[in-house]
């Protein structure tokens, strides 16, 4: 089974996520089949919050990936966003 998730990166007390689709069996860290976003909980000023690419989540989504529950907040947000 596939599921599109979030994997940790970025230094200690800092955190940085990818999007990134994944077998539901691997680690939450190890290889990934595609990265289709980020996410920056820390983001201050200019940077960027959130960046998804909408096209490839929908393949995926079309393909059978299932969103964890996280990451469904995420679109939402990020669709919201665009939509406003």
């Amino acid at each position: 089974m596939v599921n599109i998730r979030l994997a940790r990166g970025g230094a200690k007390k800092h955190p940085f996520y990818h999007i990134v689709v994944s077998d539901k069996r691997k680690p939450r860290d190890s290889g990934y089949i595609e990265r289709i976003g980020y996410f920056n909980p820390v983001a201050r000023g200019q940077e960027i919050r959130l960046h998804i690419e909408q096209d490839r989540v929908a393949y995926w989504v079309a393909c059978g990936a299932q969103p964890t529950e996280r990451v469904a907040k995420l679109l939402k947000e990020a669709t919201e966003t665009v939509a406003a």
